[in-house]
């Protein structure tokens, strides 16, 4: 019972000081529509609207985004984490992609590849494989050489070594790769679907800016908000089961 307050007291604040916010004359009430009106443009949508359309259709994109994403960046990670010469020579070349913005890159995503579904996964792509590698290779080049010395020193062959050491070794950070990728690919999706997407999330929220339809644009952030928190849960969940073997401070 003291997890669920615990879990629940923060968000309970945020909605009362949101709800404060909007009814205590500080700002224009037409800039900062309430929770309950709120509510009810989702509920509108939701029954009525094309929002559970929009949800799939970014769910999906930032699905095969990120599968593309760290499909590449879990070998491309581990080779630059475990031999130092390759990293050494990709690591400058990998940072400056990694600076650049991925809005920034949309005019030329749309010379190449057009305004299809293809442009906007590309975009997502792009996000989740840097912030995925990243993280990979710095996980993997920081694992200590002990467990290779031990295993070399109790007769581990090649292959003995790298499916009962390295993998396992590697498993968390293939698990927060995925973390950081799906946070990054979800906090892109506005930008990928400002390439000329009629459904989706990001689509919902750029039709609504145009209008001034703010309880519109709050429900498609907060939609955002909540199936990314969902999938992070998800992921931790699946990380406790698979590295329950791992010492953990807390």
């Amino acid at each position: 019972m003291l997890r669920i307050a615990l879990i629940a007291a923060p968000w309970l604040l945020v909605v009362a000081l949101w709800w404060l916010v909007s009814i205590s004359g500080l700002v224009n009430p037409g800039l900062v529509p309430t929770p309950p009106q709120v509510g009810l443009k989702f509920w509108q949508l939701l029954t009525a609207g094309s929002l559970p359309v929009d949800i799939a259709m970014s769910t999906g994109r930032v699905f095969a985004g990120v599968a593309l994403g760290i499909a590449l960046a879990v070998p491309v990670g581990f080779v630059l984490g475990w031999y130092r010469n390759i990293r050494g020579f990709i690591d400058p070349l990998l940072n400056f992609f990694r600076a650049l913005p991925p809005i920034a890159l949309i005019p030329l995503v749309i010379v190449y590849f057009g305004i299809g579904e293809p442009a906007k996964i590309i975009i997502l792509f792009y996000a989740s494989f840097f912030a995925g590698v990243i993280v990979m290779y710095e996980g993997i080049a920081q694992i200590s050489p002990l467990y290779v010395r031990v295993a070399r020193t109790l007769g581990a062959t090649d292959s003995e070594l790298f499916r009962k050491v390295i993998v396992p070794l590697t498993v968390p950070h293939m698990l927060t790769a995925l973390r950081v990728a799906l946070g990054v690919a979800w906090a892109t999706l506005v930008a990928s679907e400002l390439i000329a997407a009629q459904r989706g999330l990001g689509a919902l929220i750029q039709n609504a800016s145009a209008f001034f339809q703010l309880d519109v644009i709050y429900v498609g952030i907060i939609c955002i908000g909540v199936i990314a928190l969902a999938m992070d849960f998800a992921i931790r969940a699946l990380a406790r089961r698979f590295v329950a073997w791992q010492d953990r401070i807390a």
